[in-house]
């Protein structure tokens, strides 16, 4: 690539997952993932403090959440609140072939996988505070919080799998899916 060419984090992103998956993450050094990406190895540390980072780079997803929850109608509850944002989350999110092809490379790395479960809960506590200021209580939040993300851990793996389904549509299904499980049967009349 010549080294003239723009998009440098992206190309970053792209040689590392590239290289996470054709050799390892452990087998794979930074000077590699920067010169597949056509740039100097002191470039990479310009983007990512680390190489696990390449594959986390940035909070948009954090500052989309946090700014969605901000600006939801107030009359929402905090579950409606977070579902909502939570579901707008695919307008930010990379192409769905590169998600899948991470998601592989997390789950066969302890440590990338360490490091997705940190970024999620820094997600988390962002949230926190957003809710506060829509009045809902420190703990409370915190526990819708937990429950909204579980909902959306149970949607988007569906999500990448049906590209003709948005994100929205499977939040609300998991949620139906939760309130089945939590709501407990009708009394059977005899």
């Amino acid at each position: 690539m010549p080294r003239w060419e723009s998009d440098a984090q992206g190309r970053l992103e792209r040689a590392a997952l590239t290289l996470f998956e054709t050799q390892g993450f452990e087998r794979t050094s930074v000077a590699q993932i920067a010169d597949a990406a056509g740039l100097k190895e002191r470039s990479f540390y310009r983007y990512f403090p680390d190489k696990r980072e390449v594959l986390f780079a940035g909070n948009e997803l954090e500052a989309h959440l946090v700014a969605q929850v901000e600006a939801a109608d107030p009359e929402l509850t905090p579950i409606e609140t977070l579902l909502t944002a939570l579901g707008t989350a695919e307008e930010i999110f990379r192409p769905r072939e590169f998600l899948l092809r991470r998601g592989k490379v997390i789950a066969a790395n302890p440590a990338l996988a360490e490091r997705d479960l940190i970024k999620l809960a820094a997600i988390a506590d962002a949230l926190v505070p957003a809710l506060e200021r829509r009045g809902v209580e420190p703990g409370r939040a915190r526990f819708v919080i937990d429950v909204a993300l579980a909902i959306h851990r149970r949607a988007v793996p569906r999500w990448l799998a049906e590209p003709d389904t948005t994100l929205a549509q499977l939040m609300a299904q998991a949620a139906a899916e939760l309130r089945e499980v939590v709501t407990p049967p009708a009394p059977t009349v005899r």
